[in-house]
């Protein structure tokens, strides 16, 4: 009798003692990510389609038991792509939402509204959507695309060398985004010994261009480089050739050439340089994984934006994996080696007709006749 109490007993400690383990394994905290961009008004199919892209990815990680054992969330809040508003986002992740890391944040005035706050924080800021270089230069702060600097030297040189164009005038919006574009594109015209012939400005989420068409129709250019989110682009290439205006344009990937190409209504040609390849060129195993995504997504049009969100989304999950424990100095430093890798094989299966540039910058043409 007494053996068989002894026995009993034994398995019962051994079952009180696993309980806590069993516990532990399902009670580990989330990874939390803390993103703001614009996901209503005017520029919205920005934020939006990009947190679509990130939450296809992450929604597999978690499907099959997250990123060693913790599940991924994703805290996003809007801020109409307006500074106040994601400083105020910015705070809340920070000091109420307790987010381990700053994700894909969209637009350069956003995000250079925060960077005092991410400074005194250090907390990592990954992977935001501009090519600004004030983020290119502090160690907490990860960039997967290319930057605006590389963006400008590529079409200045294509304007230049393939088109023959020296006449070349700016668009800007009138903000830190804008500031950013218009001294890379005039450091990328000082090899050719040029200088822009004008430079128009225009309000941020407005239409406002009129008077900057004006301006620019007198300076007799050959070519303008657009500065912009996608509707007061499209209307100002709308109303310029509505008033016989008929330069080449040029516009960065942060204009998103979907939504851009989808609003020309008027005989055009464009140019923008893109950080992403064509989402249906993609060959590689994590771009087919991205298309099925997007297809149980009920997303049958995915864009070049949806693609840079799932992308931003792979790069983060595996470089966590790689960090046990999971260390903003770890995930830094492996963010770095998985970016890499992705570089690679973006150039390995662009199509030619986009000329893969050594920076991963692709041209993207667009043409509209009547």
């Amino acid at each position: 009798m007494n053996g068989v109490i002894t026995i009993l007993f034994s398995k019962l400690i051994i079952v009180i003692c696993c309980i806590p383990l069993v516990v532990f394994a399902t009670q580990q905290p989330p990874i939390k990510l803390g993103m703001s961009a614009a996901l209503s008004g005017p520029s919205a199919e920005l934020g939006v389609q990009l947190k679509q892209g990130a939450d296809a990815y992450f929604k597999q990680v978690n499907a099959n038991g997250g990123v060693n054992g913790r599940k991924i969330e994703l805290l996003a809040l809007d801020d109409q792509y307006e500074p106040h508003l994601t400083v105020n986002n910015t705070r809340h992740l920070i000091n109420n939402a307790k987010v381990d890391v700053l994700f894909s944040y969209v637009g350069t005035p956003t995000s250079s509204a925060i960077q005092p706050i991410i400074d005194s924080h250090q907390i990592p800021f990954i992977t935001p959507f501009t090519g600004a270089d004030l983020l290119r230069h502090k160690d907490h702060i990860f960039n997967l695309r290319a930057s605006y600097n590389d963006e400008a030297k590529v079409q200045i040189d294509y304007l230049v060398k393939q088109k023959g164009l020296t006449k070349i005038a700016f668009l800007i919006q009138a903000d830190e985004f804008g500031l950013s574009l218009q001294n890379a594109l005039t450091k990328a015209m000082l090899p050719y010994s040029l200088k822009p012939k004008a430079i128009a400005r225009f309000k941020r989420n407005s239409q406002d261009i009129e008077r900057a068409l004006e301006k620019l129709k007198k300076s007799d250019a050959q070519a303008i480089c657009l500065v912009g989110t996608y509707k007061p682009l499209a209307h100002f290439i709308n109303l310029a050739n509505q008033q016989d205006f008929k330069p080449y344009f040029t516009s960065v990937s942060f204009v998103s050439s979907n939504e851009l190409f989808a609003r020309i209504k008027q005989p055009s040609k464009v140019l923008v340089t893109e950080v992403m390849p064509k989402v249906d060129g993609c060959k590689q195993n994590w771009c087919k994984r991205f298309l099925q995504s997007m297809k149980l997504a009920n997303i049958t049009k995915p864009t070049r934006v949806h693609l840079e969100g799932y992308a931003n989304a792979f790069v983060f999950y595996n470089a966590a994996k790689a960090c046990m424990p999971l260390s903003n100095e770890c995930l830094l430093q492996k963010l770095q080696v998985i970016k890499m890798q992705l570089d690679k094989s973006k150039k390995n299966y662009v199509e030619l007709s986009e000329r893969v540039k050594d920076n991963t910058v692709f041209l993207n043409h667009f043409t509209f006749t009547k």
